[in-house]
C-alpha cells in the first residue's frame, strides 16, 4: 500500500513463478480486500478474483494498436509484455490521450469548404472541379507543366514505370534507404531492383555508389532502364551529380519525392528535376489528402498515357473498349478538395517543420555523439521528419532503448527506414555500397531515430521530448 501511494501508476502486476502476468491489483482492490476481512500479509489468492483477465500488449506495439485496445477494453492501464510474456512496463490511458505523435495531419480552415462544395455539387466520383484545380495548383507548386492526382504515391511510381515501358527483368536502380513503397512497383512489373547505398551526409542515394555501379554495368552491357532516387525525410539528394551521371548513360530519372514536397534544390522545387516525379499525400505527410499521391512531369505524352492507365485504360470509343492492362488509380474529387486547402498552406507547413528541426538542433547541442541528416549543397529541405543519429562510440544507450523509453512516456518515435538490402523481400538483389569498405544505409538504420515533427506540435511538447532524450542519455 505504501508503494502504491507513492507511485504515479496505481497498479501492481502479479506474476506466476515463470514471470507471466496473472492479474493486476489496484489500491481499490486492496482496500476492498481489507474491508472483506483480508489482512495485509494475506496471499493475493485470498482476494476476490478479477472480473476479467489482465489486458496485455506486446512492447513496441504501435500507438494506434494501443489506442484501439484501450477503446475495446475500456481499461485504464495495459501491461506491456515482452516476447516471453513477462511484464516490462505499464501503458496508461492518460498517456495515450496525451500522446505526442510522429507526424499527425494538420488541417486548416479551407479544406472543409472545398469538401462541402463537392457534396453540394454531387461531385463525389474520381472526377470533378476539385481534381482539375488541384492538379493545376500542384503542377505550379512543383515547377511542372502537368500533374496527375492519384490514389497514392505508390500508384504514381507504378504508372511512371508503366509509361516508361519497363519490361520484366529490366534493371531499375533504386535508393536502398527508403520505405518499401519505393521498391514494390518495380516488383509489380517483374523488373530487377538494384539497391544503391546512401552517402553519410545527406543519407540519400550516393553519387559515388551510383557511378561505381553504372561503370560496372556499362561494361557488362546491362545498364538500368531507369533510376529511382528517393529524397529521404524531406531532404534532397545530390541531383546535380545524379542527373549528370544519368544523362551520361542516357537513363531516365524518376524522383520519389513522396517525402519532400515543399523542398527546394538549386532554386527549383523537389520533384522538378527528373523526367517523372512522384508525391505522396498520405495522412502522415507534410500535407495530406487523407490518402493520395500524384505523378508530375513536363512530358505531355507521358502524363496523358498515365492518365489513361489510371482510369482502367479505356480506349477512345463510344462503347467500353480496353486494349491493355490498366488500373483504378484516380483520386476522388472529395480528397482533392482536401488537397486544395492543404496546398495553400504548404509554405507555412515547411517553415514550421524547419523551425522544429532548428529547435531540436539547439536542444541537443550539448549532447555528445548526436547528429542530424544534412541538407545537400544548394538545397533547402522540408524537414518532413527530423531524424537524430546516435554515435554508438559516444552514446551508451541504443536507439531502440530510447524509442521504448519514450513510448512509455507517451512520445512516439520510429527507427529510420530499414534498408531494402536488409529486407527479407529483397534477399538476393544486388546492392552497391557507398564504398567497398563503407556501406552506409545499414548503419543509419541501426543508429537513428525519427522524432515527432508534426507542424501543429506545441513548444511545450517539443521541450518534453528534448528533456526526455537528454535525461535518457545522461542517465545511461
Amino acid at each position: 500500500m505504501q508503494q502504491l501511494e507513492a507511485a504515479s501508476t496505481k497498479i501492481v502486476v502479479v506474476v506466476d513463478a515463470a514471470g507471466h502476468v496473472i492479474r493486476t491489483l489496484t489500491d481499490g482492490d486492496l482496500r476492498r480486500g481489507l474491508l472483506q476481512g483480508a489482512t495485509m500479509d494475506a496471499p493475493v489468492d485470498d482476494l476476490a478474483a478479477p472480473p476479467a483477465p489482465p489486458v496485455t500488449a506486446l512492447v513496441g506495439s504501435s500507438d494506434q494498436d494501443i489506442s484501439d485496445l484501450f477503446a475495446r477494453t475500456q481499461v485504464n492501464s495495459i501491461v506491456l509484455v515482452d516476447e516471453a510474456g513477462q511484464p516490462v512496463g505499464i501503458e496508461e490511458a492518460a498517456h495515450v490521450h496525451d500522446r505526442i505523435l510522429l507526424s499527425p495531419p494538420h488541417l486548416g480552415d479551407a479544406e472543409a469548404g472545398f469538401v462541402e462544395k463537392s457534396f453540394a455539387d454531387n461531385w463525389i466520383a474520381p472526377a470533378g472541379p476539385n481534381i482539375d484545380a488541384f492538379e493545376v495548383a500542384l503542377a505550379q507548386e512543383g515547377g511542372r507543366t502537368h500533374a496527375l492526382a492519384l490514389s497514392s504515391g505508390t500508384a504514381g511510381l507504378h504508372l511512371a514505370l508503366r509509361v516508361l515501358e519497363i519490361q520484366p527483368q529490366d534493371r531499375i536502380y533504386v535508393s536502398d534507404l527508403t520505405f518499401v513503397a519505393s521498391l514494390q512497383p518495380i516488383l509489380y512489373e517483374h523488373a530487377q531492383p538494384v539497391l544503391i547505398d546512401s552517402e553519410p551526409d545527406t543519407w540519400n542515394m550516393s553519387p559515388q555508389a551510383l557511378a561505381s555501379r553504372l561503370e560496372k554495368d556499362a561494361k557488362l552491357g546491362q545498364l538500368p532502364a531507369a533510376i529511382v532516387v528517393v529524397h529521404l525525410y524531406g531532404q534532397s539528394a545530390k541531383l546535380d551529380e545524379i542527373c549528370a551521371l544519368a544523362q551520361t548513360y542516357d537513363i531516365p530519372v524518376i524522383e520519389d519525392a513522396a517525402e519532400s514536397l515543399g523542398a527546394q534544390y538549386r532554386g527549383r522545387p523537389s520533384g522538378a528535376h527528373g523526367l517523372l516525379s512522384v508525391y505522396s499525400f498520405n495522412g502522415n505527410k507534410i500535407i495530406t489528402t487523407s490518402g493520395g499521391g500524384a505523378l508530375v512531369s513536363d512530358d505531355t505524352g507521358l502524363i496523358d498515357k498515365a492518365r489513361k492507365l489510371s482510369t482502367q485504360g479505356r480506349d477512345a470509343a463510344e462503347h467500353y473498349q480496353h486494349s491493355e492492362v490498366a488500373y483504378n488509380y484516380r483520386m476522388s474529387n472529395v480528397l482533392a478538395g482536401i488537397g486544395r486547402g492543404q496546398l495553400a498552406v504548404l509554405g507555412d507547413r515547411v517553415a514550421r517543420r524547419r523551425e522544429i528541426y532548428e529547435i531540436y538542433k539547439a536542444g541537443f547541442q550539448s549532447l555528445q555523439g548526436v547528429s542530424f541528416q544534412a541538407d545537400a549543397p544548394g538545397s533547402v529541405g522540408s524537414r518532413w521528419l527530423t531524424v537524430l543519429r546516435f554515435d554508438p562510440d559516444q552514446v551508451d544507450v541504443h536507439p531502440y532503448q530510447i524509442m521504448r523509453h519514450l513510448g512509455r512516456l507517451g512520445i512516439e518515435t520510429r527507427p529510420a527506414w530499414k534498408p531494402m538490402s536488409m529486407q527479407p523481400l529483397c534477399a538476393g538483389y544486388e546492392f552497391e555500397p557507398h564504398s567497398p569498405t563503407e556501406p552506409v544505409s545499414g548503419k543509419l538504420f541501426m543508429q537513428s531515430l525519427c522524432l515527432p515533427s508534426g507542424s501543429a506540435m506545441s513548444r511545450s511538447s517539443q521541450d518534453r521530448i528534448i528533456n526526455a532524450i537528454c535525461d535518457i542519455i545522461s542517465g545511461a
